[in-house]
Order: C-alpha cells, then sequence, then structure tokens
C-alpha cells in the first residue's frame, strides 16, 4: 500500500518513545543538552546547522527538511558518564571520594521525513535530552556528624533523575536560494529526588522536597530556522528555539524555585557550511543555551537559607548561559562511504560558588571530540556510527560547614544509527 512505510514509521515512534522515556537520561555535554542528536551530528561534535543530511535536522534547524528527502532514521546510543565528588573536612557531607552509580544509559532517536513536492516537506522527530542523574550510595557514616543517619546527606541513597523527550512536527519550504522551517515541540519530563530530607529546614515545602516517587512535567515551545546558499558550495543556517514552558513540578515545590517550575530553556544557533571539494565539507556552528532565565536552574545557591528552597526566585543550582562551538569535516571517501570527525568546546556552566548544590548535577565537562562514518548497504538503506569522548573536568568549591567539595566528570559514547530512504 501507497502509505504502508508511515504507517511503519508511526509505529516505530511508538516504540521510541517508550524506549526514550524508560531510559534514565544523562547527557550531560553541554550542561543538559546533548552535543548532538541522531549519529550523523554525533559523529560531527553536534554540527549541522547548515548542512543537513537527514530527518535529524528538526533537532536543530528544521529548514534543512527541504533537503533531506524521503526518509526513515533511527538511531541509538550507549552513553557511559562517570560522576564523583570529593569532599574535604568533617561535616553534614560524606567525606573522601564518592562515586556516583548507574554509569551507562541506553538512549534512542527517530525521525521521518516526507517531500510534499519540490519546495516543500514535513518531518517528525522523537528524542531525548538529560545531565541530572546522579545516584550516589548509602555508605555508613561517622554516628558524631549523621546520627545515625548514611549517604552523602546523611539520608541514605542520594541523587536526581531527570528525564525530557521531545516530540516535533515540523515543515520547511524553499525559495530560491533560501529555505524556511518551523516546528512545535512538545516536551514531556520525569523527575525523582531523594536522600535530600536533610535539607528540610532550608525548604518552604519540606513534604514535597525529596523521596516523593516520580513526578511529570508537560510543555510546548516552537523552533523556526532559515538556510541561505550564500553562494554554491557555501551555505549559512540559522535556528532559534523558545523557552519550552512547562507545567510545574508539584512534588517538588519544596525543592525547585517558583513553587516546582522547571521549564526547559531556549536557544539560538547558527552555522556554516562549506563545501571545500566534490568530497569534502567544512562545518563550523555556535549555539547559545539560556539556562540563567530558568529560575530553577539558573537561580544561585548561595542565597539558599531556612525556608528559601521552592519559593519564588529561590535558589537554583547558579547555572550560567553556555555558548558552544562545533568543528567538523565529513569526506566521501567512496561513493558509500563518508568518513566524518568533529571537536566541540563550551563554557562551563557552573561556577565555584554553585559547587554544593551541582552534587546532584555536575554538568561541569567543556571538551568533546568525535568521529564515525556512514556506508551505503544499498540504494536504500545505510548505516551510521559514531563515538565520542568527553575528557574529565572539575570544578571545586565551597560548602556548609567550612567543607570543601570537587566535583568531576568525564563521558563516553557510542552510537549506531539506521536511514532507509523511500
Amino acid at each position: 500500500m501507497k502509505f504502508d512505510h508511515l504507517r511503519g514509521g508511526v509505529s516505530a515512534l511508538g516504540l521510541v518513545a517508550a524506549l526514550t522515556f524508560g531510559a534514565a537520561t544523562a547527557h550531560a555535554t553541554e550542561g543538559y543538552f546533548q552535543t548532538g542528536y541522531g549519529t550523523i551530528q554525533k559523529a560531527q561534535a553536534g554540527a549541522g546547522v547548515a548542512n543537513p543530511e537527514d530527518a535529524m535536522t528538526l533537532s536543530v534547524n528544521p529548514a534543512g527538511l527541504v533537503h533531506v528527502g524521503n526518509q526513515f532514521n533511527m538511531a541509538f546510543t550507549l552513553f557511559s558518564p562517570r560522576r564523583d565528588v570529593t569532599v574535604t573536612g568533617g561535616g553534614m557531607l560524606a567525606a573522601g571520594k564518592t562515586t556516583s552509580d548507574s554509569e551507562y544509559f541506553l538512549m534512542p532517536n527517530m525521525a521521518y521525513s516526507r517531500q510534499i513536492d519540490a519546495q516543500s516537506a514535513w518531518g517528525v522527530a522523537l528524542y531525548g535530552n538529560g545531565g541530572m542523574n546522579t545516584n550516589y550510595p548509602a555508605m555508613a557514616r561517622n554516628p558524631l556528624e549523621c546520627g545515625g543517619g548514611t549517604g552523602m546527606f546523611c539520608a541514605g541513597r542520594a541523587g536526581v533523575n531527570l528525564e525530557q523527550m521531545f516530540v516535533t512536527v515540523g515543515y520547511a519550504r524553499k525559495m530560491g536560494t533560501v529555505s524556511l522551517g518551523i516546528q512545535p515541540i512538545f516536551a514531556m519530563q520525569k523527575f525523582r529526588a531523594m536522600g535530600i530530607a536533610s535539607f528540610a529546614g532550608f525548604s518552604s515545602d519540606a513534604a514535597n522536597l525529596s523521596n516523593r516517587d516520580n513526578d511529570y512535567s508537560f510543555g510546548v515551545g516552537v523552533r523556526a530556522g532559515i538556510q541561505w546558499e550564500i553562494q554554491p558550495g557555501v551555505r549559512l543556517g540559522l535556528t532559534g528555539t523558545t523557552p519550552i514552558w512547562s507545567t510545574k513540578f508539584d512534588k517538588y515545590k519544596g525543592l525547585f524555585a517558583d513553587q516546582g517550575g522547571f521549564d526547559i530553556p531556549g536557544s539560538v544557533s547558527a552555522g556554516l557550511a562549506w563545501d571545500a571539494t566534490k568530497d569534502l565539507t567544512l562545518m563550523l556552528d555556535w549555539r547559545h543555551i539560556f539556562y540563567s532565565q530558568v529560575g530553577s536552574v539558573g537561580n544561585t545557591s548561595t542565597t539558599m537559607g531556612p525556608g528559601s528552597l521552592g519559593t519564588s526566585g529561590g535558589p537554583g543550582f547558579g547555572w550560567r548561559d553556555v555558548d558552544a562551538i562545533s568543528i567538523a569535516a565529513a569526506y566521501k571517501a567512496t561513493k558509500d562511504l563518508t568518513l566524518r570527525a568533529g571537536y566541540s568546546h563550551n563554557t562551563n556552566p557552573v561556577r565555584s560558588q554553585d559547587a554544593m548544590f551541582n552534587i546532584f548535577a555536575p554538568g561541569i565537562v567543556t571538551d568533546h571530540f568525535s568521529a564515525g562514518a556512514s556506508y551505503k548497504v544499498n540504494p536504500n538503506s545505510g548505516i551510521e556510527l559514531a563515538v565520542g569522548y568527553v575528557p574529565r573536568a572539575s570544578v571545586t568549591g565551597p560548602a556548609m560547614g567550612g567543607q570543601t567539595v570537587r566535583l568531576s566528570m568525564e563521558q563516553w559514547e557510542a552510537s549506531i544509527g539506521y536511514t532507509y530512504k523511500f
């Protein structure tokens, strides 16, 4: 039947949705935004705003839809963050080095694009975000420090888990050398915090602070983009995403600022792609993420005092806005094989003064190296591979009671993707 491939794509979308929201997301490469979403983007350290190659262009620039044809993409990423915190001095926090458990995560993504005519196209994509995942064990503590309590904060196994799933439908139209695209973005978030009951005195609602199981939030935003072929072989891409305005985490309104508010920050991106030869494309991308505009993320934690957590304008993680630069190359080695490599650097959102609160979410890494390949199995099918490494980064700062904390993280990931062109 004419629409069999579309029904198959919808079924795959449901499967990927279940997998995406069933996995504990822990990507923290640019704060808690991934460096790239599809396998091609990951192999290029996130670059591709001006160089669309598959339907996952919806995750960066919807204007690219009109350039990728009819195709279905699916990919899986095995991600391994290595997070630890070292505490110096005696006090409420567990002294010495503590390593977060849960070091392996499987993350899927999926996209489908369809040409309407020679000048327009539509598509749908599903992908996930994360970054706030920590899981510190309930190790034994000195009774003089915890009064019989255990764990990092004297309240048992401790940590947080944030999962974000995005579903988006986009439309693009080409007008001469310019393409325009727009897409609504629908988001679902899941959050859980445990082992932080010791902060009850700092909460405006201690009953909704810790160990409240999973809570859910729903939101919507918009992304729009443009791609302009400045001259043959040179393309410029620009895109912007509004905040994803979300419902509140009511079960954690005693933790997050503004009674549980947790919008997803907006961003702007720009990219340049140059076909240096018929086989080699070079890319340069920039992205700015507005973390500071979301109170629960951007408000400083240094204002924390009795009854302050969860209040309007109350303490947050103290994250600054992030700027990220990516450079990448794609080389067509043969008619079927394309080799890719990339490097990106982003500013660190976490300042030393907020290090203690970011024990929960040490999104502190800054450098990302990646490589990969795409191979055409036949005229309709292809596979993509990508690997990435994020060197260890650290932030040191003060904690309560005169203690000092040192946050540390490194990351590894490997992705495999499949593309079918109709």
